[in-house]
């Protein structure tokens, strides 16, 4: 049983634009420790990092090089809450779970800013973010989030806007109305990866890029995980793979699925100051959401497209091209310098999937396109858990996620079925 990482092609601007990306050797040898942890994200460098803080022994393997699946390739925004807001949660959970969850992700947001800050990680930060409507007549429902956020979640950071603001901040009339976020931000992901690769690593735990994980046993309250040059013997085992699990783990491969997106990165904008003029990142309201920002040298990042096939287009910058010129037709013929994709772990009910699918082996994974701040959080709430300590990882735990339909045959057709309608119902 053999995993391998279905890394889609294309350099990202991230990868391009950091002076620095460290390389970890490869497992070469048998080892034994108290945890190890298949997937090197944010969710397993997090929790490698808290672990050996502790003095817990910890091996990290990662079958590419860090950064190389979502956490090092994805759209970099941070957002406030969970995937859904709280006026979906509210109705489904009841108020105290839907506050708790919505209090869980105030708490990553600063317990993310707070560690960059305190390990010296430059992950270019840049506030605002706005989520806007491509269809009108939604405004009530976007004026009522902003109060219910500022009334019932103590949130008074979400301000409502009309078209007349939309468009000015967007620097665009395509979208109706919107809500900005004031509280939140953006950020480079791989240059926060790159930072917490080196802070797990020298606070003790070993780090193996290039070792995918093969296969797991268990024996004697233990599980054994084989890799192409050495056996892993662990007490705990948390798998952090998100979409990349392949075959290794049947229930989590059940429950969260991997999504193309694919990203594009054009010339800084040096002449179209108008475009996003003060720099916030946006998310739209599509079920295939489109999302882009600014980078901090002007650049538009622009992700998302309409088309899902199960493999990467040829002419990724292509699809991308024709998006951005939907929203700014002033760009039709903007120079794209990078274009690249990856896979993203979803879940049915697109909420994080938590869970001990062997004795002492977690699976933590399903961000569903939210997990820049939730997944770092994950991993040092996992950490805790180990710990004995109190943590809010029982709120992921405590969710129902259904598994796809179709099993593991008709799981990705069904899928792909699904997307594409939900794709035809965003244009039409």
């Amino acid at each position: 049983m053999t995993w391998q990482s279905p890394i889609a092609p294309g350099l990202s601007w991230y990868q391009d634009s950091v002076a620095d990306r460290p390389t970890y050797a490869a497992l070469d040898g048998s080892v034994t420790v108290d945890v190890a942890i298949i997937g090197g994200g944010f969710t397993g460098l997090q929790a490698a990092c808290n672990l050996a803080q502790r003095g817990v022994s910890v091996v990290l393997i990662e079958a590419s090089r860090l950064g190389d699946g979502a956490s090092g390739r994805n759209g970099g925004q941070l957002g406030s809450g969970q995937r859904a807001w709280p006026d979906e949660l509210e109705p489904e959970l009841g108020y105290e779970r839907s506050r708790a969850l919505f209090d869980m992700a105030e708490n990553a947001k600063r317990y993310l800013l707070d560690f960059a800050e305190t390990h010296g990680i430059d992950m270019d930060y840049m506030p605002g973010q706005m989520n806007v409507s491509h269809k009108p007549g939604h405004a009530d429902d976007y004026r009522r989030v902003a109060d219910l956020l500022a009334t019932r979640y103590d949130y008074p950071h979400v301000s409502f806007m009309d078209k007349a603001e939309t468009t000015a901040r967007l620097g665009s009339s395509h979208y109706h109305h919107g809500v900005r976020d004031a509280g939140t931000g953006h950020i480079h992901p791989l240059k926060l990866l790159i930072g917490l690769g080196r802070v797990a690593a020298e606070a003790g735990a070993r780090i193996c890029e290039m070792t995918p994980a093969n296969g797991m046993t268990q024996a004697d309250g233990r599980t054994r995980i084989e890799t192409p040059r050495g056996t892993i013997t662990a007490e705990r085992v948390l798998l952090a793979t998100n979409a990349y699990i392949g075959k290794l783990e049947r229930e989590t491969a059940a429950h969260v699925m991997p999504i193309r997106s694919f990203i594009g990165a054009t010339v800084p904008l040096d002449r179209f100051p108008d475009i996003l003029p003060g720099a916030e990142a946006v998310a739209d309201s599509r079920f295939v959401v489109r999302y882009f920002r600014k980078s901090r040298d002007g650049r538009l990042l622009f992700g998302g497209r309409e088309a899902y096939t199960a493999d990467s287009p040829r002419d990724i910058s292509r699809h991308i091209r024709k998006q951005i010129a939907e929203i700014y037709p002033a760009l039709k013929d903007v120079a794209i310098t990078h274009a690249w994709g990856g896979s993203v772990g979803i879940t049915l009910p697109r909420k994080p999937f938590v869970r001990e699918v062997m004795p002492g082996v977690t699976s933590i994974a399903g961000y569903s396109g939210h997990g820049v701040m939730l997944s770092n959080y994950a991993g040092k709430m996992y950490a805790d858990a180990v710990a004995g300590n109190a943590s809010e990882l029982n709120l992921f735990q405590d969710l129902k996620i259904p598994p796809f339909p179709g099993g593991a045959r008709f799981r990705s057709p069904l899928l792909f079925l699904a997307l594409t309608w939900y794709a035809l119902r965003d244009r039409f």
